[in-house]
Formats: structure tokens, sequence, C-alpha cells
């Protein structure tokens, strides 16, 4: 079997909310189109541009922003640097002029509505997740694209052999039963394995530094959350929380920036209430930043950003001697237990429901907090196999298409269900354990195959129907 080489800072990406698969993947599907008619040097010839949206793009497109992200990519701004406080003004330039620059440079007419299509009855082969560009040249040709967004902010390009990559690992990795081997072989720590095989793709430095990196996103998020009120968009009038929780275990006391803000909330005790607040509201707090079109990590996904971040807070302000190196550890490990998620089922709701959300983020939550509070390579992978199991069948159902309710705190839940996994596993003999990861990933992807349609966020099932009219008329 072909091994897939995914990097940390594949499963890791920065972007912009709310949605990995509905907003990240199109938006990054569109920056490809664009660059692509760049490369053959055809935008100059653009004449008139549709977007053509399937499946469940088109369902609960307009809840997650995709139409949004759609057109940011086709004016060629990144989602890991554009303003997102800009992104309004954006579109209602395009809305109110029709007319779009097409990757910044050629202007087009384009009629939001009659241009990006969301064709509801219609889905694409490969995966629910397609969408398609079409283009006509000023001399009659049609130049089109089709593209797939599989989840995680991957993106895959209609011919594709997804996963292919160049890249030669030391120690190529599909299952949780060849990583394990790979740390019997070598004597190496999970974080360890993954490091190694990241210096196929870079120096070690750089991978360091990159990491970091999207730490300080993570951070910077939760540190935003914690501080902004208000309702959120979309219709749904869902009032922020955590923002007020953090006011009240704070004592209304307010600090100026993130270390104080840390060090404020460790000096504040370790009772199990208290620690249990703080879970909630780190993941409270990047997901209601999430479903502000806020700047967040996929981790593995948008719609489960605050789990891995949340966990990690827990680390840092109630672990001891926590350092860059430990949240670099963290990360790493974290990373390849998505990967093999990635490779042995899905990460994306569309496919597996909520379980390969909520679910893998949780597991890869359990298994880098396990070995990072210096548990064997057999107990973090106990730990992501508990916190998966009790993840499994889980639906994805968001009300009204957003990434709100019951989304934002799903995050909460599958973060105290991570830490709960990683104490289980470090209490434990894994010689005891009856279920392996590798099972796990198994049983998730059968159980995501028999999943009714209605449950992968298509919002035609579960919560999504089942709410009071008052609710749904919002």
């Amino acid at each position: 079997m072909a091994h897939e080489a995914i990097s940390v800072f594949d499963m890791f990406k920065i972007g912009v909310g709310p949605s990995s698969s509905h907003t990240l993947g199109p938006w990054r599907a569109a920056l490809r189109f664009v660059a692509n008619l760049q490369q053959g040097q055809l935008l100059e010839q653009a004449a008139h541009l549709e977007v053509l949206l399937y499946g469940s793009l088109a369902k609960t497109g307009k809840g997650h922003g995709t139409d949004i992200a759609v057109l940011m990519g086709l004016l060629g701004e990144d989602p890991v640097t554009t303003d997102v406080a800009a992104i309004d003004a954006k579109i209602a330039a395009i809305a109110n002029s029709s007319q779009l620059l097409l990757g910044g440079q050629k202007a087009l007419a384009f009629d939001i509505a009659a241009q990006l299509k969301f064709l509801f009855t219609e889905t694409l082969p490969f995966h629910p997740n397609g969408l398609s560009f079409l283009v006509t040249l000023a001399d009659g040709r049609q130049f089109s694209e089709t593209y797939y967004s599989i989840g995680g902010g991957f993106v895959v390009k209609e011919g594709e052999e997804a996963g292919r990559s160049q890249v030669q690992l030391p120690f190529p990795i599909n299952t949780a039963g060849e990583l394990l081997h790979w740390c019997r072989k070598t004597g190496l720590s999970i974080h360890e394995v993954v490091q190694e095989n990241e210096a196929a793709w870079r120096p070690e430095a750089d991978t360091r530094s990159g990491i970091l990196n999207i730490f300080g996103v993570m951070k910077e998020c939760a540190y935003r959350g914690c501080h902004i009120e208000g309702i959120l968009p979309g219709g749904l009038n869902v009032q922020r929380r955590a923002a007020a929780l953090n006011k009240r275990l704070l004592k209304g006391r307010t600090y100026n920036n993130y270390t104080e803000w840390l060090e404020a909330i460790r000096a504040g005790g370790n009772s199990f209430q208290y620690i249990l607040d703080w879970v909630s509201c780190f993941a409270l707090a990047v997901n209601e930043e999430n479903a502000s079109f806020g700047r967040v990590v996929t981790a593995p996904t948008n719609g489960a950003a605050g789990v891995i971040p949340a966990v990690l807070h827990y680390f840092l302000v109630f672990g001891e001697n926590i350092n860059d190196e430990k949240i670099i550890q963290f990360l790493l490990t974290a990373s390849e237990i998505g990967s093999i998620f990635k490779k042995g089922a899905t990460i994306s709701a569309a496919m597996g429901g909520c379980q390969a959300e909520i679910g893998v983020s949780s597991s890869m939550a359990a298994a880098a907090l396990t070995e990072a509070m210096g548990g064997t390579q057999r107990q973090a992978l106990m730990a992501a196999e508990i916190a998966m199991e009790h993840h499994l069948g889980m639906t994805c159902d968001p009300i009204a298409g957003l990434v709100q309710v019951p989304c934002i705190e799903r995050n909460t839940m599958g973060a105290i269900k991570a830490i709960t996994a990683s104490q289980l596993a470090l209490q434990s003999s894994p010689d005891f354990a009856k279920v392996s990861l590798d099972v796990v990933i198994e049983t998730m992807w059968e159980t995501a195959v028999d999943m009714n349609s209605k449950y992968k966020e298509t919002a035609e099932g579960g919560l999504a129907i089942n709410i009071p009219l008052s609710l749904s008329e919002c």
C-alpha cells in the first residue's frame, strides 16, 4: 500500500472561519483556479465567469460562508494574511458594483446571485463538497476546472490523485500500527518520529518556528475570543459566552496582554470546577471567533478548531514547567494522529458526520496530552482510541447551516473528553486494552459509510430540522 505523506502544516492550516471544508477549502480552490489562469496566460482573456457549488457546499454553503470564501479567493486574497475585518467591505463592493477584480487584476462583470450558483439537488460523484469554475474567454473558448474540498482545508482538483506526494519519508506511516512499529524499532517517541519525517520537507529550525507560529495564531484566537462580546453573525442571534465566562472567572479584572491573562488564570487555583470552566471557556472562545469569520487554525478542521487549543491551554495553565519545546511536541503528536485518521477514514463532516471533526480533534488532543504528560507511545495511542470510541456515530446537523449550534458547545465536550481519555490512558496499562486505534478508525469509517446523508453536514436532519419554529425563523 502506498504511503501518503502529510505534514504537520497540512493538518494545521492558518485560515478564516467558519468552516475548513466549506470556507477554507473553496477559498483555496478559487486561489488555485486563478493561479492556473495566470499560469496559462488566460487571466486577461477572461470575459465571463460562473461558479457552481454542488452537494453539501450548496446545501449549507450560505451558513458556512462558501460564497464569501469563493469570492475572496477569486479576488486573489490569501486566507492566511487577509484582513478579516475587511472581508464584509470587499464582498459588499462586488455586490454593489456587480464587478469582480479577478486575481486582483482583471475586472469582470459579476452578478453574485446569477453567476455564483447553489445547485442544491446536484452532487458530484467523487465527494459531496464539489465546485466548478467556468470561464468564457474573449475569443469564445471555454476554460473550466472542478475541485473537491475533502475536509480540513484539503483540496483536490478533478483528475488529481488525492494524497499524491513526491516526498520520501524516513518513517512512512498510514496506520497507528505502523507508527508504533517505528517507535519500537527506533526507540523514538511519537513526536520524535514526526520530527524526523518533517525533515524530509524542511530544516528542523523551520519546522519549529512554523509550529510556534501556528500556536501563536491559536493563542491570539483564544485571547481575542475571551474578550469580545456580542451576537454571532448569521441570523440565529447566538450570544457569545466566552467573554462573560472569562470576566466571571477573573472576577471582573482585565489584563492587557496574553501573558498577563494566562498568569492571572493560573493564579486563580486548580479546583476541578475552575479547571473545567476554563477548558470550556478556551474552546468557546476559539469557536466563537471561528463563527465570526475570525482567523483560526484547522485542528484538523475549523468546526473542531477549539478542541486542541483548549486542551493545550489546559496543559499550559495547569501543567508544570511548560515551555516552547513541550508545545512543539504536543502539536507534532496531535498532527500525526490526525493524519492517520485522514488516511484511514476521513476528517470531512460531509463524508463522516461530526465524528470526523470533533471526534478526530478530541483523539488528536488526547494523544498529544498523554505524551506531553510523560505517557508512553502505547498510552498515547490508547488515549486517542478512547477519545474516538466515545464520539463514534456523532452526526453533523448544524442549525441553519451555521457552525454555531450545536458545533460550538461540541468543542467544549471534545476537549473534556480528550482530557478524560488521557487521564484514563495514563492510569492504565495498554496491555489490557480491548480496542486498538486502528480498529476504532476502521469502525469510524464503516459508520461514516452507513450514516444517512442527511446527517452529513447537509442541515437536512437531526437538530437542524428538529428545532422550535421561532428559532428557525430567526
